[in-house]
């Protein structure tokens, strides 16, 4: 292929230049045009001529030979718009390998799914789904009653639902139970999270009244009973997320709390935040509280999220009393907030996991990457470390050194999960030039830089290979 630069003078190199029309009549845009439209062609196709007469115009007349020889054919121009196309066009989710330690990564899309969860969901895609249509009767039926079921089994509900994530979920609680009454819940549980979420700002947008019980590090039973007053709606207790207060602290138990809101004839409700569905304790993790532990002890209503330690995709989870649940249901707002097809599909297929797999590490890639031994990653870093050797050039020191991986999305944030990573170090480089080198890869392979070096953390790194950097223009 001729070089795109014209080599001839101003003049004359312009003069040479492809037509549009000869260049949308090549052979290599005829078969471009069997893939893209021919306005989109068209348009690149005029960028690149333009971008050509420009050049040839900053290097100026008489430094170069002939332009015959030298200026870029049809087929040429036609292959540089293409390309050109293609990156405009290139999907804007692009695939990454984490290597970050962070597991449940919210910039990276949290929690992986499971096969039966993506097998689910490309199905859902395909084809007609019956989302609200009751296939006995024939008549309109309900779109949570396909995850409602086995989220009850689960937890010992009575009822269910799910909308788009956690956030929306204790929102619909909120305007649904307490719009324009008080809200109690301790100082030390008005947390802010990612994205600017703050507890206090979501209340006052459902129209709720904010009443601070306790202090920040100790709050008692008889604390909630002195600030209850006819206003009152409901006692709000949060789960930490991403801090923790120690040292000289108190908090009243779920039961005790429970009953203060049951004998003022209001309701109890508890965000758990990420959501574990089983004792995390079983894989080597601290026991992190589950939606049954806190409806057994007496909340009416729990909230919690799907895409974090449950392990599905994005949604916000409702369960508890069936009266209350009913009136969540109700609410305007739970259309505006409701999921899709597909995040049904690939959400009942992850609980199917639960209820039904003898080996949830397996079938629950979260679960699986976070109770990894040491020993595995270990045998994995040896591997990723001739790979590595293999691909980059020697300037590139490597070698395997211990670090520390966190669950990450505001899951259990105290707790370091011991892990592998690849030290990745090139002695003229600065580490971010490294780092990009990594990110710029097909799929882009993130880390994260620590003293100055970049780490390919290997816990939530699937393979081997998956650590070796490819160009992506190798595809």
């Amino acid at each position: 292929m001729a070089r795109l630069t014209p080599q001839s003078s101003t003049v004359r190199a312009r003069s040479v230049l492809p037509s549009v029309d000869a260049v949308l009549s090549s052979a290599t845009a005829a078969g471009l045009l069997e893939l893209r439209s021919r306005s989109v062609l068209l348009d690149e196709v005029r960028a690149v001529l333009d971008d050509l007469r420009a050049e040839v115009f900053a290097r100026g007349a008489g430094r170069a030979e002939s332009s015959a020889a030298s200026s870029p054919s049809a087929d040429d121009v036609a292959a540089a718009a293409g390309h050109r196309l293609e990156r405009k066009l290139a999907h804007s989710l692009p695939t990454v390998v984490n290597a970050t330690g962070v597991i449940l990564h919210t910039n990276l899309g949290r929690a992986p799914l499971g096969e039966a969860a993506v097998a689910a969901l490309e199905q859902a895609a395909r084809a007609p789904v019956a989302v609200e249509l009751d296939l006995e009767s024939g008549e309109r039926g309900q779109r949570d009653a396909h995850v409602a079921d086995l989220l009850c089994e689960l937890t010992g509900a009575e009822a269910a639902l799910v909308v788009n994530n956690n956030a929306a979920a204790l929102l619909l609680v909120i305007d649904t139970l307490a719009a324009r009454r008080e809200v109690l819940i301790s100082r030390g549980e008005l947390i802010e999270i990612g994205g600017s979420f703050r507890l206090p700002e979501v209340l006052a947008r459902a129209g709720a009244i904010l009443r601070e019980v306790g202090t920040t590090n100790r709050t008692r039973v008889e604390d909630y009973g002195a600030a209850l007053s006819r206003r009152a709606a409901l006692v709000l207790r949060t789960h930490p997320s991403n801090y923790r207060i120690e040292g000289f602290t108190e908090r009243p138990e779920r039961s005790a709390l429970a009953a203060v809101a049951r004998a003022h004839g209001i309701a109890f409700v508890e965000d758990l935040g990420s959501g574990a569905l089983v004792d995390l304790a079983s894989y080597g993790l601290p026991h992190e509280p589950t939606p049954r532990e806190a409806l057994a002890a007496g909340a009416d209503l729990v909230t919690f999220s799907g895409d974090k330690l449950l392990g599905g995709p994005q949604a916000g989870l409702v369960v508890g009393r069936a009266d209350l649940i009913a009136r969540l249901q109700k609410n305007p707002l739970k259309r505006a907030l409701r999921v899709d097809k597909l995040i049904l599909a690939a959400l009942r297929a992850t609980l199917v996991s639960y209820r039904s797999s003898p080996d949830l590490a397996r079938d629950v890639p979260a679960l699986a990457l976070l109770a990894r031994s040491e020993a595995d990653l270990e045998g994995l870093g040896q591997n990723a470390l001739e790979e590595l050797r293999r691909v980059l050039p020697a300037e590139f020191e490597l070698r395997i050194v211990r670090s520390e991986a966190q669950v990450g999305s505001g899951a259990q944030p105290t707790l370091s999960l011991p892990s592998r990573a690849i030290e990745v170090h090139r002695a003229d480089w600065e580490a971010e030039r490294t780092a990009r080198l990594f990110r710029s890869a097909s799929p882009a392979i993130v880390g994260r830089i620590q003293q100055g070096r970049l780490l390919l953390d290997l816990r939530g790194v699937a393979a081997a290979a998956d650590l070796v950097p490819r160009d992506p223009r190798d595809g």
